[in-house]
């Protein structure tokens, strides 16, 4: 097999995603995977989340349990008998998810145990342990003494922390440091030899485990309170107050890195602190905590103040503010590809997974490029001369023009004949675009002509659109608008046109917007059954850029047009089994759409016919159907621009059609309407400060 550059699979000891679709399975499944790590059916041994009752231990406690129910895993949870009820806390979320007969079922399997630190509980014996995750609060010789109890009681136990700083090294157990927000990112962060029985079972029940290497702190938190570090100093130099600092770096690189430590509680200034006090210690003055860091990781007071001053506070010097707090973050950076801590996809996805950052730190950097950066980080030190003393390793950007840079997000190989493209972007955005054109030329170098278009099976779950900010220049230049439009959608058209054979697989929950225009293009779309389809842009509102509203109709007979008008105007989500036939050609279970897709690819017996896009004008109907009146103005404009779209697109030719909806969704985005959409709202939001 050859690819570009090796597959976030193989980090996991997976496997590459081509061997998913030639064995026609995934490589882990998850009944198998909870028999290995917690015993047979009828024999089960427990979860016991140490430090259960807390931000943390709580959180995980409902996603593990919501997980682990369906195979009567028990999950106990140890704490201190006046610890917080952070697992009641928890609850009304559970409900809301999952709805109360399931959320009580949930609950029903979590058993609360109460100790004093020093003793397990007798109880604990019965539930028969077989894997410890340990959430109690950041002090090491506390940790290595919970380790020795549990080993004493349950010496085959397995034992991983959720430690926000400590190396494998200090802790002498296997890590998984699960990202924030607790309650609902997939992220961990995985610390161990090999790949571990534990690892795979947390990417069969869905999460995305990510191998990273052993050093102090971790990818998620040298960058988020890296972040905010650097934000806490341009307030030492400027004075500027941290809302308003806040809202420049949420422009900048996306969080809202202070807001987020009021929203998270009073413990995140500790958990900062600790983890910039450890780095201080091991790697120099940039990480070192600021006078303001320190105050609050003792008082535990919030950042922003109830009675915030409406007053603006202007900024001097924008350039200034660049190099505080990029130069710091690019430093940091530096020094985690020098220590090389882990796959450049897994470190640039975390970043935005994780930290919020709007477009991922390899990928900004990739943008900036190795001169730009290098000046960026001279420059802050300057500013900050105690900074420039160690970890600093420009020489790490020689390599910027390598695949595993130049491939973050779009992945391609191939067995000599068939070709696989992975996305593991959930959202699409220049990167994703420049990514795929090179994804192609490589396949078309390397000589393959059948190919198959799929998400990563690891960082990416979903397909969700296209990401918003890539709009943002487009509200005021309508030629910037036409220039995404048609670059994106003649992107897309090369999944037809450069390919004998091209098969779209959604293999995640859900397919939509300008990631199921992407996707539509290639000759064979397939599906998993449970997935959720659908066209949105309606409901932003902003017309469908990448030949959305002409390319489906081409495929289909009329009497499915309804159909997609339905979908277009309504702006809903279907199911991928009633797609089936007019916008998607396959939808089954995991391992019959698996083995579906290579049956197509390879020339198998599929049983399906081709549906050709029509070269030619369509006929519409004078009054095609679509969805009931709206009550609101605003979406009966947006509707009526996208039906505008849809005739002018549809009754050209197809040399016509791309140009022709490229000026319709161009010439909308100028438009009020869209502009006091979701896109313009989120661009008052992030641009405006």
């Amino acid at each position: 097999m050859e690819s570009m550059r090796q597959t976030t699979l193989q980090t996991l000891g997976l496997g590459s995603v081509l061997d998913i679709f030639q064995r026609g399975r995934l490589p882990a499944d998850e009944s198998e995977s909870v028999d290995k790590v917690f015993g047979p059916a009828g024999n089960r041994g427990s979860l016991v989340i140490s430090g259960g009752n807390g931000i943390v231990g709580s959180g995980k406690a409902m996603q593990l349990g919501a997980r682990l129910q369906p195979f009567g895993v028990p999950i106990v949870t140890l704490d201190l008998p006046d610890a917080p009820d952070g697992i009641g806390q928890q609850f009304p979320g559970l409900k809301a998810s999952f709805g109360p007969r399931q959320a009580n079922r949930i609950m029903a399997g979590i058993i609360r145990l109460n100790y004093d630190g020093a003793n397990l509980p007798d109880a604990l014996g019965g539930f028969k342990p077989r894997f410890v995750l340990e959430a109690i609060p950041e002090i090491l010789k506390l940790k290595r003494s919970h380790y020795e109890l549990m080993r004493q009681s349950f010496p085959d136990v397995e034992i991983r922390s959720v430690t926000s700083g400590f190396p494998n090294a200090e802790l002498g157990v296997g890590i998984l440091h699960p990202s924030f927000p607790h309650q609902i990112n997939k992220v961990w962060e995985v610390i161990e030899e090999k790949p571990s029985d534990i690892t795979r079972l947390f990417w069969a029940l869905g999460l995305i485990p990510v191998p990273v290497g052993d050093y102090w702190s971790f990818i998620l938190d040298v960058l988020f309170c890296g972040i905010t570090q650097a934000a806490l100093r341009y307030h030492r130099a400027s004075n500027m107050p941290f809302w308003k600092i806040d809202k420049y770096v949420r422009r900048l690189v996306g969080p809202n890195p202070i807001r987020a430590h009021d929203a998270i509680g009073p413990g995140a200034s500790f958990l900062t602190w600790s983890c910039l006090h450890h780095l201080a210690e091991k790697y120099g003055e940039v990480f070192r905590p600021s006078p303001e860091l320190v105050r609050r990781k003792n008082s535990g007071e919030n950042w922003y103040s109830s009675n915030r001053p409406t007053v603006d506070w202007e900024m001097d010097d924008e350039d200034e503010f660049e190099n505080w707090v990029l130069g710091p973050l690019f430093q940091m950076t530096s020094l985690m590809l020098h220590e090389k801590r882990a796959n450049l996809s897994h470190m640039n996805a975390i970043g935005e997974l994780c930290a919020q950052f709007a477009k991922g730190i390899l990928a900004m950097i990739r943008d900036y490029g190795p001169d730009a950066v290098i000046s960026r980080v001279e420059a802050y030190h300057r500013l900050h001369p105690e900074a420039a003393g160690g970890c600093w390793f420009p020489e790490v950007f020689e390599q910027i023009d390598s695949p595993q840079w130049q491939q973050l997000y779009v992945n391609a190989e191939h067995d000599g004949k068939v070709g696989v493209i992975t996305i593991s972007r959930e959202s699409l955005n220049w990167d994703v675009v420049h990514e795929l054109n090179r994804a192609i030329d490589w396949l078309k170098a390397e000589g393959i002509k059948n190919v198959i278009v799929t998400g990563d099976f690891h960082l990416s779950t979903q397909m969700v659109g296209a990401d918003i900010s890539d709009f943002f220049p487009a509200l005021d230049n309508e030629e910037e608008g036409f220039r995404v439009s048609k670059t994106w959608a003649e992107t897309a058209r090369r999944l037809y046109n450069d390919f004998d054979i091209s098969v779209g697989f959604v293999n995640g929950k859900r397919c939509l917007g300008g990631m199921l225009e992407l996707m539509m293009h290639c000759h064979y779309l397939v599906s998993v059954d449970g997935a959720q389809l659908g066209m949105p842009e309606v409901t932003l509102p902003v017309i469908p850029g990448m030949e959305g509203c002409h390319w489906p109709f081409r495929k289909v007979d009329p009497a499915s047009y309804p159909k997609l008008a339905e979908m277009l105007l309504g702006g809903r989500f279907v199911n991928a089994k009633d797609a089936t036939g007019w916008l998607i050609d396959f939808a089954g279970p995991m391992e019959d759409a698996l083995q579906k897709v290579w049956m197509i690819v390879t020339g198998g017996d599929h049983g399906l016919s081709i549906r050709k896009v029509k070269e030619g004008a369509l006929s519409l109907p004078v009054d095609m159907p679509g969805p009931a009146p709206s009550d609101s103005s605003a979406a009966e404009v947006a509707r009526k621009a996208i039906m505008d779209t849809i005739r002018a697109s549809c009754e050209v030719p197809l040399s016509q059609a791309l140009e022709v909806q490229a000026r319709h969704s161009a010439g909308f985005m100028v438009t009020t309407a869209c502009r006091k959409g979701m896109i313009g709202a989120s661009y008052k939001r992030v641009m405006e400060v």
